[in-house]
This record gives structure tokens, C-alpha cells and sequence, in this order.
């Protein structure tokens, strides 16, 4: 069986996509999903499955479809993808807090960093599915608008160890 991390975009942000983790985990569950842990209240998970990885990806977004009502979208990865994610971060010396990734569904290129707007000292670099982002005074502090992140979901690089390491403990 192989180690999955899937990450739920909009869950339990700001009053939006309002999920209960003992549902998330129960509709893993159901989906076949096994050793199913969740971490912290925003749509993280980790799983094995016999499943290739977008057959994992259509059971759990059919599963939050029939729940919610409304499509859901939901980014995974293998355990070791997860690993090399976290190796790759190009903001390994900035707080694991003000780094995250934007996690997709499609490789990254230059053109969805030139439609970046209302930069100020944020750094952004490519990653394999990801777009890497350093915000050296804080997330909450930047007005960055990166219309590439509208199609996936951010983490930052505490929750990524932390989930790569949930995977790892897995295999």
C-alpha cells in the first residue's frame, strides 16, 4: 500500500467549507482509505491505499462532493512526495511559519509567476507541482495575489514536516 497525504483546500478557513475532522476521517474511511489520521483542523490527512494516486483523488473529491454539495478540491501526494516537497523548500533558512506551498494538481511555469501582483518582498520560486513562497514579514501582513494559488491550497512548512512525517510513519 502506498502513503498518502491529502491536502483540502478551503476547510475550516474563515468560516468556509466547515468540516469536522472525525467526518474527514470517517469518508477516508468509507473510501477505503486505511490508517486514516488527520492533523490540525483545516483539511490535512494521511492514509494508505491500494489506489493509484487520481483514483485516490477522484474517491476523496466524489466522498466531500456527496457531503458538502458543492466540489471540493482536495491535492495529494505519495509520502515521498511529500518528503522532497519539504527537501526542495528554496526558503529552508526563512521560519518554517512565514514559508509555505502552493500545492496543485499541474506543474507550475513562469507564466503563472509573471501574473503576480501586489509583490512587496515576498520571494516566489517553482517547485514540481508547487509554488514555493517566502513572506518575510508575515502572511498576514502581504496583499500578494498569485491567481495560480486560486487552483490549489497552501501549507505552511511546519504542517508539511509535520505531515510528512505522519506519512513517513506509515510505511
Amino acid at each position: 500500500m502506498t502513503a498518502y497525504v491529502a491536502l483540502l483546500r478551503a476547510v475550516n478557513v474563515l468560516g468556509t467549507g466547515k468540516l469536522p475532522m472525525t467526518e474527514l476521517h470517517s469518508m477516508c474511511e468509507a473510501c477505503g482509505f486505511a490508517s486514516v489520521r488527520t492533523y490540525i483542523a483545516s483539511g490535512n490527512v494521511v492514509f494508505l491505499s491500494k489506489k493509484k494516486e487520481a483514483q485516490v483523488k477522484v474517491a476523496l473529491e466524489a466522498a466531500l462532493l456527496a457531503y458538502a454539495g458543492k466540489p471540493m478540491a482536495a491535492m495529494v501526494r505519495t509520502a515521498e512526495e511529500m518528503a522532497a516537497v519539504l527537501a526542495a523548500n528554496p526558503f529552508a533558512d526563512h521560519r518554517g511559519d512565514r514559508t509555505v506551498a502552493f500545492f496543485l494538481d499541474h506543474a507550475p511555469n513562469q507564466a503563472d509567476l509573471d501574473c503576480v501582483s501586489k509583490l512587496t518582498n515576498e520571494q516566489l520560486r517553482l517547485g514540481t507541482r508547487e509554488i514555493y513562497v517566502a513572506y518575510p514579514d508575515g502572511i498576514g501582513q502581504s496583499k500578494l495575489n498569485l491567481p495560480a494559488a486560486k487552483l490549489g491550497t497552501a501549507r505552511n512548512m511546519n504542517t508539511i514536516a509535520r505531515l510528512a512525517q505522519m506519512a513517513a510513519d506509515l510505511n
